[in-house]
């Protein structure tokens, strides 16, 4: 089972590793990353694996709604077939 976790705000040292720190410690693998700063906006997506995560997918989205609170962004995790299903034209 695969799930997009997008990260948006204001750039600051750390981002990524503390996004990806969260992940880890939860054994979500991360398959792929895209990252951008856009003048002093930070914004990426990520696409994971997490069927062999110690968390369900809510108590993941509230772990990573925490980082956010950390880094003063704002973080969205999104199971992939929703994701999926949104982006349909």
């Amino acid at each position: 089972m695969k799930a997009i976790i997008t990260v948006v705000g204001k750039d600051t040292v750390g981002i990524l590793a503390k996004v990806s720190t969260a992940c880890a410690d939860a054994d979500v693998n991360i398959i792929e990353v895209t990252q951008s700063v856009l003048q002093d906006m930070f914004a990426m997506t990520m696409m994971v694996e997490i069927d062999k995560s110690t968390l369900g997918l809510d108590a993941l989205r509230e772990k990573l709604e925490k980082v956010g609170e950390e880094t003063n962004t704002k973080i969205h995790v999104m199971h992939e077939d929703i994701f999926n299903s949104m982006h349909k034209i």
